[in-house]
């Protein structure tokens, strides 16, 4: 599995509501991501800083879900260019669910 940390410069003037609006009407889109298992979404106000972790089966559905169309979608709406940066996940758990995902199990 592949955790992908995303990150964007946020304009001055934006309120939270506006985030929070814009990160509403993207779910959709990332409920059927192929590939994605999790995805949350991050904003920091005092950075003004917005993005997302998402944890994805493996490193080319990631890059298949930010193509150039992420990155202009995000450019169109905030008016910065994503950074990206991946790490290897051996073991997710969810405290939710009681799940763990271990890749080492089973294979």
């Amino acid at each position: 599995m592949i955790t992908e940390v995303v990150t964007w410069k946020l304009p001055k003037s934006i309120t939270r509501e506006q985030v929070a609006g814009a990160f509403r009407k993207s779910v959709p889109h990332w409920q059927q991501a192929t590939g994605l298992v999790r995805k949350n979404y991050l904003y920091d106000p005092a950075a003004g800083v917005a993005g997302g972790v998402y944890l994805w089966k493996q490193l080319e559905d990631a890059k298949r879900g930010h193509d150039d169309a992420f990155r202009k979608r995000i450019k169109d709406t905030f008016g910065d260019e994503p950074v990206f940066a991946y790490f290897e996940t051996p073991i997710a758990i969810d405290n939710t669910t009681g799940a763990v995902m271990d890749e080492g199990i089973g294979t």
